[in-house]
C-alpha cells in the first residue's frame, strides 16, 4: 500500500488568519453593508448586527474551523466522516462554490476595466447608460445570448489566469502569500479612501444619515433578519470555505481565538467601508441638493453607476476611482481564490489528483463556463438572478442543513466543543451549544420563511417567471441535485478519520481502481 502524501499546511497562524479574513472581506462588505445599515435603523442596526455576530457568525466560524481541522478534509470528506449520508451536504457546498465562482469573477473583470475607465471618466455624463449599453451591451431579452462582449471577456480571462496561477502554487506559497500581499494593500487603499471621503463637502451629511440611530426600527423583525443575513453572507460561512481552509491548519491551532479575530476584523472593515461609502454619498447629495436617501444604492448600482458619477464630480476623482475599483479587485480576488479552492480541494481529496492537474482541469472548467456565460450580452441578467437564488436558497439552506445535522440529528456539538477547547485559549462554554443548537437554526429558518414570503409576492427583479425558473430556481435546485448525485459516486479514495489506520479495502473502493 502506497503512503498517502501529507496534507499541505499553512506556514503560520497569521497566514491562515490573513486568508480567512481575505475570504470574508469581499464585495458584500463594500457595497452591501452600508446600504443594509442605512435601511435598517442606521446606528441602531449595530445592536442586532453585533448580537448576530456573537450568536451566529462566530459560532458558525468555530464550527467550520473545528470540522475542517478535526477531519482534515474538504467539505465532502469532512461531512462524510460525520455520517455517510451527510456527504451530500459537502458536495452541495462544492456545487454552490462552482456557481458562485463563475459570476463572482465577472464582477472582478468589470472592476478591472473600471480602474482604467477612472483615469479619463470614460463613462461620460451617463454612467448607467455607459454600463448597460456601451460596456456590457445588456440584452433586452434576459437569457437570450446574441452578442459576445470582448471588453468583458479579456479582463475576465486575465482574472482567471491570476487566480489559477495563485492556486497552482498551493496553500503556503500561493494562497497564503497572496493574502499577505493583498490584505495589507486593500486596507491601505481603503484608509486613503476614507481620509479622502471625510474631507469632501457634505461628508458629515452622509455619516449622519448612516449612523443616526432609529431605535424604533429594532421593533421590526425584518431588521433582525437583515442583521443575521448580513453576518451570514459576509463571513464566508455556509458553503464550505472555512472547512476547507481549516483543514490545512496545524493540529494545535487556536480555533476560538482565530474565529474571534477573523469575525471582528471582517466587521471592522465593514464599518470602515460604511464610512467611506456614506461620506462619499453625502458629497453627492450635497452637490445635487437632495437628501442622502435619494442617492443611496447598493450592489452593482452603487459601484458601477453611483460612484462613477461621484468620481466625475469630485476633485482628484481619477485617484479616488483607481483606489475604489482597485479595492474591489483586491477584496474580490481574495474571496474568489477561497471559493475556487473549495472545489479544487474536494476533487483532490476524492480523486487523488495532484494540485496542478486539479487546478488546470477543475479551475479551467470553471473559468470556461464563467467566460462563456458572462462575456455575453445576457451576462448581467444571469449574474443577477443566479446570485440572488444561490445566496438565498443555496448558501443559507446548506448552512442550515449543516447546523441541523451536526446539532439536532447527530448531536455532535459536545464532542466538537471538546475538540476546539483542547487547543483554544478561550473555552467555548454552554453558550456555543445554545447558539448552534437553537439560536442559529431558528434564525436561519426565519430568514428562509421571510425570504420566500417576499419571493412569491412578486417576481424577483421583474423578470419573467420562465427565466427565473431555469436561471434562478433551477440553478439553486441544480446545485442540491449535483450534491446528492456526487455523494453517491464511488470515488477512488475514501476519507478516513485522522490518526486511524486506513482499511486495506472497503466496499466503497471495490472495483474503482
Amino acid at each position: 500500500m502506497t503512503q498517502e502524501p501529507s496534507r499541505e499546511q499553512w506556514g503560520t497562524r497569521a497566514g491562515f488568519l490573513m486568508a480567512a479574513i481575505g475570504s470574508a472581506i469581499g464585495l458584500g462588505n463594500i457595497w452591501r453593508f452600508p446600504a443594509v445599515t442605512y435601511e435598517n435603523g442606521g446606528g441602531a442596526f449595530m445592536l442586532p448586527y453585533l448580537l448576530a455576530l456573537l450568536t451566529a457568525g462566530i459560532p458558525l466560524l468555530i464550527l467550520e474551523y473545528t470540522l475542517g481541522r478535526k477531519y482534515r478534509s474538504s467539505p465532502p470528506g469532512a461531512t462524510r466522516l460525520l455520517a455517510r449520508p451527510a456527504e451530500a451536504i459537502g458536495w452541495w457546498q462544492v456545487a454552490i462554490c462552482f456557481v458562485v465562482a463563475t459570476y463572482y469573477a465577472a464582477i472582478l473583470a468589470w472592476a478591472v476595466r473600471y480602474v482604467g475607465f477612472s483615469f479619463d471618466q470614460s463613462w461620460g455624463e451617463d454612467p448607467e447608460g455607459f454600463l448597460m449599453g456601451e460596456f456590457l451591451k445588456v440584452s433586452d431579452s434576459p437569457g437570450e445570448i446574441s452578442t459576445f462582449v470582448p471588453g468583458v471577456a479579456w479582463p475576465l480571462i486575465a482574472v482567471w489566469l491570476v487566480v489559477l496561477a495563485i492556486l497552482i502554487l498551493g496553500i503556503r506559497r500561493g494562497i497564503e502569500r497572496a493574502n499577505q500581499i493583498f490584505i495589507p494593500l486593500l486596507v491601505a487603499f481603503f484608509l486613503v479612501l476614507v481620509v479622502r471621503a471625510l474631507t469632501l463637502d457634505g461628508a458629515d451629511l452622509g455619516l449622519d444619515a448612516l449612523f443616526s440611530p432609529d431605535w424604533g426600527a429594532l421593533g421590526d423583525g425584518g431588521v433582525w433578519v437583515a442583521a443575521y443575513g448580513q453576518i451570514f453572507f459576509s463571513l464566508s460561512v455556509g458553503f464550505g470555505i472555512m472547512i476547507t481552509y481549516a483543514s490545512y491548519l496545524h493540529r494545535k491551532s487556536d480555533l476560538t481565538g482565530s474565529a474571534l479575530v477573523a469575525g471582528f476584523a471582517n466587521s471592522s472593515f465593514e464599518i470602515l467601508a460604511g464610512v467611506a461609502v456614506f461620506a462619499t454619498l453625502g458629497f453627492m447629495a450635497a452637490e445635487a441638493g437632495v437628501g442622502v436617501g435619494d442617492v443611496t444604492s447598493s450592489g452593482v448600482g452603487l459601484a458601477f453607476v453611483a460612484f462613477p458619477q461621484i468620481i466625475s464630480e469630485m476633485p482628484m476623482g481619477a485617484l479616488f476611482g483607481v483606489l475604489f475599483f482597485g479595492s474591489l479587485v483586491l477584496a474580490g480576488l481574495t474571496s474568489l481564490i477561497s471559493i475556487v479552492q473549495v472545489v479544487i480541494a474536494a476533487v483532490e481529496d476524492r480523486t487523488g489528483l495532484r494540485r496542478v492537474p486539479a487546478v488546470l482541469v477543475v479551475g479551467g472548467a470553471i473559468a470556461v463556463v464563467s467566460t462563456i456565460l458572462f462575456s455575453s450580452d445576457s451576462g448581467l441578467h444571469f449574474l443577477d438572478v443566479a446570485d440572488h437564488f444561490i445566496n438565498q436558497y443555496g448558501i443559507v439552506l446548506a448552512g442550515l442543513a449543516t447546523v441541523i445535522t451536526v446539532s439536532w440529528v447527530l448531536r455532535r456539538l459536545p464532542a466538537l466543543q471538546e475538540n476546539a477547547d483542547a487547543t483554544s485559549a478561550i473555552g467555548l462554554g454552554v453558550w456555543w451549544r445554545i447558539c448552534l443548537g437553537f439560536i442559529t437554526p431558528v434564525v436561519l429558518i426565519w430568514m428562509m420563511i421571510d425570504s420566500l414570503t417576499g419571493e412569491f409576492e412578486e417576481n424577483y427583479g421583474g423578470y419573467d417567471t420562465s427565466f427565473l425558473l431555469w436561471a434562478g430556481w433551477g440553478v439553486a435546485a441544480g446545485a442540491l441535485a449535483v450534491g446528492v448525485v456526487l455523494s453517491l459516486v464511488r470515488w477512488r479514495r475514501t476519507p478516513v478519520a485522522p490518526d486511524e489506520p486506513r482499511p486495506p479495502q472497503d466496499r466503497t473502493t471495490q472495483g474503482s481502481r
